[in-house]
């Protein structure tokens, strides 16, 4: 079937550049089976899914002069194995080679002429693991009617359900001649509509916040986005290159939620302090100036949820949308505490009665929602300018209890986010199976010390418990 790109998802395709490709990732880090994990076996259940997200069979055509928004088509060449690929360390490989194998791979672009997303299953890793790499373009999931890969191929049990037969019959790609003649059949029948598309085709549109004039949405949250201005200068914001470094952090959930429980707030407002905590102390290592009035801008999209109790209710199971939210971290405040107290405070006070992206649909399935949820904040972050934040945190629920791949356990889980215009640093959060897990994606050139935030993380975690005993 030959579906046109929606605005947001052309948005998506055009405006990414070599050196800020635009894709959602995620490495899982998996037990190693006593007979380990078979590419086959991965191939065999990536195809049993593949009718859950039928976007991944499909690839993207362009239309003569941009006419027309560009149209998704059924890839009559697809080739699995082209998609999910083989790789691995020289044994026993260190989590360190394992970050900077990612860092490569995150930082090649996705080939057009295909279905836009990799899987890559890495072996020779040591303490008898194995990893799974997967990035999927941020195209290809809006988090309702298109699912991320990650999301359904987690089982809540060892067993894989069983799927029924899957014949797949790609339809007849479109020549050239029939979108000319489909985009023209558009114009006449929506003009308004196709001016639309084709000036965002042919005009150099320098912000994100100029992808919202062309889709018509979101005036209220942008118009509250502008009056904020422009976000404080930083040393995470400068040129990105192409080049990227990944490390990792983890906590106990239970830490958090013990912070939460002593100063009365939520478990995200720990995560961002703790954040603000470990910039704080990232910026004097660099001997950067940080005054009482210090502040780094986070975009910090957030799950929204209809039980007040959301631990309680089972994270990932509960969720009614996912909102913008931008906020100020002040780095500046020395005491931790009242920088917990100062988040809390603004996030409390924030509204999120609007209704921006609907996850109502993605919790009513089953599998592993973060991979979807973290590619929803990315999409919700980036149809705003990235000149108002200095950083991008995307922080999702995740099930807490043990789930499988192919009948593999999943021990760890991070989002890899992509890095936005001029922006060096971004952070992916998810809870799983009573652990926080921290992706840490960075551009190589701007953050070469990015190896030590997670030793930072775990030192403004233990300022906030120390302080709530």
């Amino acid at each position: 079937m030959v579906t046109r790109l929606s605005a947001a998802d052309a948005s998506f395709y055009h405006l990414e550049n070599t050196s800020t490709p635009m894709y959602v990732g995620s490495l899982s880090i998996l037990r190693k089976p006593r007979g380990g994990l078979s590419y086959e076996t991965l191939l065999a259940t990536v195809e049993q899914r593949l009718p859950q997200i039928p976007r991944y069979r499909q690839k993207v055509r362009e239309v003569t002069l941009g006419l027309a928004r560009p149209v998704w088509v059924d890839d009559r060449d697809f080739d699995i194995t082209y998609h999910i690929r083989r790789s691995a360390l020289p044994s026993p490989g260190s989590d360190a080679q394992l970050h900077e194998l990612i860092a490569r791979l995150g930082s090649r672009p996705l080939d057009k002429s295909r279905p836009l997303w990799e899987m890559y299953l890495i072996e020779g890793l040591a303490k008898n693991r194995i990893a799974l790499y997967t990035k999927s373009h941020q195209a290809l999931v809006n988090g309702m009617t298109a699912l991320e890969i990650g999301h359904v191929i987690a089982d809540r049990t060892q067993k894989p359900p069983e799927f029924g037969e899957d014949i797949w019959i790609p339809l007849r790609e479109p020549s050239d001649r029939q979108l000319l003649l489909g985009a023209v059949g558009e114009w006449i029948t929506r003009p308004a509509d196709q001016f639309g598309a084709l000036r965002s085709a042919v005009v150099d549109v320098a912000t994100n916040a100029g992808q919202l004039v062309a889709m018509g949405r979101r005036f209220v949250e942008v118009a509250r986005t502008v009056a904020r201005g422009t976000a404080p200068s930083s040393p995470l914001n400068t040129t990105v290159s192409r080049n990227r470094r990944l490390t990792v952090a983890s906590g106990r959930l239970e830490d958090f939620r013990a912070v939460r429980a002593r100063y009365d707030c939520d478990v995200n407002d720990v995560v961002l302090a703790v954040v603000a905590g470990a910039l704080r102390n990232w910026l004097m290592s660099r001997g950067e100036p940080v005054t009482a009035t210090t502040r780094v801008r986070a975009m910090a999209p957030m799950s929204v949820y209809p039980d007040a109790e959301l631990d309680a209710t089972g994270p990932g199971q509960a969720i009614s949308e996912v909102s913008p939210f931008l906020v100020d971290l002040p780095v500046g405040e020395p005491n931790p505490v009242v920088r917990l107290s100062q988040i809390a405070h603004t996030t409390e006070s924030a509204s999120t009665a609007a209704t921006l992206v609907d996850a109502r649909t993605i919790v009513t399935l089953s599998g592993f929602a973060p991979p979807t949820l973290h590619a929803m904040g990315i999409r919700v972050a980036t149809t705003f300018s990235a000149r108002q934040f200095n950083l991008l945190i995307t922080n999702v629920p995740g099930a807490q209890h043990q789930m499988y791949i192919a009948g593999t356990k999943l021990l760890e889980t991070y989002a890899v986010p992509p890095l936005l215009a001029n922006q060096v640093l971004a952070l992916g959060v998810t809870s799983y199976n009573g652990m926080v897990y921290f992706g840490i994606n960075a551009d190589r050139d701007a953050m070469s010390d990015v190896d030590v935030l997670p030793s930072l993380l775990r030192e403004s975690l233990e300022e906030l418990l120390e302080a709530a005993q």
